[in-house]
């Protein structure tokens, strides 16, 4: 996700400040929202698909945006854009791949790094290739206190429920934020808005010196 991702309109944040715009991100996600959400939108330039979503929680209706990545944190450190002003967190490994499950420390650490107070949950997927795997303990959820699923994206099994679950999560801490980083990203931002202005304005003056008849 190299880049500035707020330059694509459908990536711009500042519509997550409005009381009903949810950000859930994904990771490793198993692409079985095309069951559940519309109009995916698949940003390859910053290796990133975009599923969008509305649920009712409780008397308010809420447009929920996924940011799935793509798999692409099994390669590299995400871009912090992704993590701004996310509401909650998908952490999702393959049963039958142990390296997925292996990762999630990493995953957690750096979503902690940024996000450090978001609900988040972990999801084993895959459990209808061999359903025993659902007696074996997997305990990375319970060391770091965090809701558990066994879900299968094939028969669907769990997949509603956990996105309920994780959505009523999201707003219950969009309602009751306790990040301080989001305050620290809006500088950054800030910050790259007034150094582009400044580069900017020092362009037309110079364009302005060399040709004086512009002025």
């Amino acid at each position: 996700m190299a880049g500035d991702a707020g330059s694509i309109p459908e990536l711009d944040q500042k519509k997550y400040d409005g009381d009903q715009q949810v950000k859930i991100i994904l990771q490793f996600f198993f692409n079985s929202l095309k069951s559940c959400c519309s109009r995916p939108q698949q940003l390859s330039t910053y290796a990133l698909t975009l599923y969008k979503h509305t649920a009712t929680v409780g008397s308010m209706t809420v447009s929920i945006d996924f940011w799935d990545t793509a798999g692409q944190e099994r390669f590299q450190n995400m871009h912090p854009s992704y993590y701004h002003k996310a509401h909650a967190c998908i952490m999702v490994f393959d049963v039958q791949r142990k390296i997925t499950y292996k990762n999630l420390a990493n995953w957690y650490k750096e979503l902690r790094e940024y996000r450090p107070e978001i609900p988040c949950c972990v999801v084993a997927n895959k459990i209808d290739a061999d359903l025993k795997v659902t007696q074996r303990s997997f305990n990375f959820a319970k060391k770091q206190g965090l809701p558990f699923y066994f879900v299968s994206a094939a028969d669907g099994t769990n997949v509603v429920k956990m996105f309920r679950e994780t959505i009523k999560r999201a707003v219950d801490y969009k309602q009751n934020p306790s990040d301080f980083m989001d305050e620290v990203m809006q500088e950054l931002e800030n910050f790259d808005l007034e150094k582009k202005q400044e580069d900017l304005e020092a362009d037309e003056d110079g364009l302005k010196a060399e040709s004086p008849e512009l002025g």
